[in-house]
């Protein structure tokens, strides 16, 4: 195992922070792959996963028995751990800009479209091998101005080269579910599987140029552009994974996560011995664009009335919203038929937040898809 520091850009005078990576598996392995976690610095259950995974491909590798080179990056956010507001750890944007710290990576797809052109030719490795040669040339160009920049940066290079890019999650409350671009789904139906995914979310591009599409998108755009007239290799595979909820943070559930993982490395050859099948799909994958959104239409006091990974029809009640000093009560109902996959956290709602997300069957929404 090998630990690798990459110092970001400082933002203060005596201040400065790393991002800490740790690299199992032979060193020149044909397949790569990286495992990150919380991105988004408050959403934990990652961190504990990351834990479990390091000690798992410890042994692996001691015994020889890794066949790819794996990196973990169990804090992918050591800027967003050390921000706190009155004792509150605010973890999903940064306090200097209010940017997402999952929005606005890197889009290397307009970066280096143009200089392929002259060099691509018939050989699928070699086009390959220039892909990934641009890549790195787009990255070594990039400058970062700021801290929140040198993190992003950081997490791409160490992705650069990877054929598979985990991105672990989690939502406020919500069932196990995964968010994948739809071209790389039948390859992650076997990690859904193994997890136990409550629904699986699929769509092109959501508008947010999140981590995991980043990669996705960069690869699949140089792929529409050159696909007709030159053999271009299979896109690196990138997935975020949603691993339940905030405070689903427990041993068990980690040490089963981290199983499915390593079953999946498995699977696609990562990892030597025998390989378990994996269980039935739970449910069919569905586009992001069919998925509903409700909102609060006053504040009040938040009392669900339908449970995590319930299937809803149109017009069932989700929650009711109560006022205690008028004696108002709300009800909220769905219009799509669908599952209930995440959910407000805090039981009182101001008016015009989000209060339960549904995924549906039907393509309904257009426009940027992802929540701030």
């Amino acid at each position: 195992m090998e630990i690798h520091r990459t110092p970001l850009v400082s933002p203060s005078l005596g201040t400065t922070r790393e991002l800490v990576s740790y690299h199992y598996g032979p060193a020149h392995a044909a397949r790569r792959i990286v495992i990150q976690s919380s991105v988004h610095a408050d959403e934990t259950p990652g961190m504990l996963v990351s834990w479990v995974l390091k000690r798992r491909l410890a042994d692996l590798e001691s015994r020889g028995l890794l066949r790819a080179r794996v990196v973990v990056v169990p804090v992918a956010n050591p800027i967003g751990l050390n921000q706190r507001i009155a004792g509150a750890l605010i973890g999903r944007f940064e306090t200097d800009s209010g940017q997402n710290f999952n929005r606005r990576f890197i889009d290397l797809a307009g970066r280096i479209g143009d200089g392929l052109e002259a060099t691509l030719g018939h050989d699928e490795q070699r086009n390959g091998l220039l892909f990934r040669q641009a890549v790195h040339a787009a990255l070594e160009e990039v400058k970062p101005r700021n801290e929140l920049e040198s993190l992003q940066l950081a997490l791409h290079w160490l992705s650069a080269d990877a054929d598979i890019v985990l991105d672990l999650h989690c939502s406020l409350e919500g069932v196990l579910h995964l968010f994948t671009h739809a071209d790389a789904w039948p390859a992650f139906e076997p990690l859904a599987c193994y997890l136990g995914v409550g629904t699986s979310l699929l769509c092109e591009d959501s508008g947010g140029h999140s981590f995991d599409e980043a990669i996705n998108l960069s690869w699949g755009a140089l792929r529409s552009r050159f696909g007709d007239r030159f053999p271009i290799p299979a896109s690196p595979l990138a997935a975020c994974i949603e691993l339940r909820g905030l405070y689903d943070v427990t041993h068990e559930f980690a040490e089963r996560d981290a199983d499915a993982i390593l079953q999946f490395i498995a699977l696609r050859g990562g990892i030597a011995g025998g390989v378990t099948p994996p269980p039935p799909l739970i449910r069919p994958p569905m586009p992001l664009s069919g998925s509903e959104q409700i909102d609060a239409p006053c504040a009040g006091v938040l009392v669900y009335r339908a449970p995590l990974g319930a299937w809803l029809k149109p017009g069932d009640a989700v929650a009711d919203i109560v006022d205690p000093m008028t004696d108002q009560v709300t009800t909220l109902h769905t219009q799509i038929e669908g599952v209930l996959y995440t959910r407000r956290v805090t039981r009182y709602v101001h008016t015009g937040v989000t209060v339960v997300l549904m995924a549906g069957v039907t393509p309904r929404r257009t426009g940027p898809l992802l929540t701030a």
